[in-house]
């Protein structure tokens, strides 16, 4: 890997992890008209129409991917894309939106812990404090510092199965690019979720024609339309493009640092625009935050790279 790839990046990750932090803003007035399960499977058949013609011409590919590949590929596409944004989905709706999306610091643990078992990577010692670092302003940031009037409530523990998820999913992702074409890794992964999201639709009973579009929904069809397509687009399959390119990149140790870059976005937009204010140390440890990623892509630019 060139040291010039190895430091972009880290970047796109943190690009596309911020356009995913947007989603709340669609996702947020969307929990109120549709179940998180029915939500969750109309955002990824939308992913799915707009993935076709990125996977089909590519199929031919998955001849000289390996087994262990597609294991992987299944594992990103059901713990991360079903599975981790259907518990993301319910946080939202039985939490507070800004704990909620902050807890999620707790994924980079989880994903460096996975790289480490998993993957084999390795740390350089300059990524501990950076990361230590990381971490405690992400606990200021999420308002759990004790006598700061966090609690952890429903959505919370939602928050953190989802953080369980999408932080295996991250050590999976990093592990199909590397056999694995962009378009086609991406594709197949909102193709999985939607399978994913089809039989957990089915299971919750759910897979009718009153859950799936329901009367809140008949009643303001267009603007619901429009929210399903902002959230799978702009929201949703441009940043996972994006997020992918920047993964092949990056180490998955790294990358989930980077990830917490949606979480400071999610953040931005339960704040400026939904009104949940945040408090002076909330944005003094956003501030740090940023700071601190920035040390931890410069520490692990010395650390050995991880085998293929």
């Amino acid at each position: 890997m060139a040291a010039r790839e190895a430091r972009i990046g880290p970047w796109l990750v943190a690009i596309g992890a911020a356009l995913w932090g947007t989603e709340s803003a669609w996702r947020i007035p969307l929990n109120g008209v549709f179940s998180e399960d029915v939500l969750v499977f109309w955002e990824h058949a939308i992913l799915v129409v707009l993935a076709l013609p990125f996977v089909v011409p590519r199929l031919r590919e998955l001849k000289t991917v390996r087994r262990a590949t597609i294991a992987w590929l299944l594992l990103s596409g059901v713990a991360g894309s079903a599975v981790g944004t259907v518990l993301f989905t319910a946080a939202l709706k039985y939490g507070n939106a800004t704990v909620v999306n902050v807890v999620l610091n707790i994924q980079p643990v989880i994903s460096t812990t996975a790289a480490c078992l998993l993957l084999g990577d390795r740390l350089s010692r300059g990524f501990y404090p950076a990361a230590a670092i990381a971490v405690i302003a992400g606990i200021f940031l999420v308002n759990l510092a004790p006598g700061l009037g966090g609690a952890v409530d429903l959505g919370t523990g939602f928050a953190l199965g989802c953080a369980l998820f999408w932080g295996l999913s991250t050590v999976a992702g990093r592990a199909v690019m590397n056999d694995m074409s962009l378009g086609l890794a991406s594709g197949l992964r909102v193709v999985i979720g939607l399978v994913s999201m089809t039989a957990i639709v089915l299971a919750s009973g759910h897979m009718n024609a009153t859950d799936l579009w329901p009367a809140a929904a008949s009643e303001q069809s267009w603007t619901v339309i429009r929210w399903l397509i902002g959230l799978a687009t702009l929201s949703g399959g441009i940043p996972l493009m994006i997020y992918f390119q920047g993964l092949h990149l990056t180490k998955a140790s790294t990358a989930g640092y980077f990830e917490m870059m949606q979480t400071l976005a999610a953040t931005a937009i339960t704040w400026g625009i939904m009104g949940d204010s945040l408090a002076w140390y909330q944005a003094l440890a956003g501030g740090v935050l940023i700071i601190a990623v920035v040390f931890v892509q410069r520490a692990q630019e010395t650390a050995p790279v991880t085998p293929n």
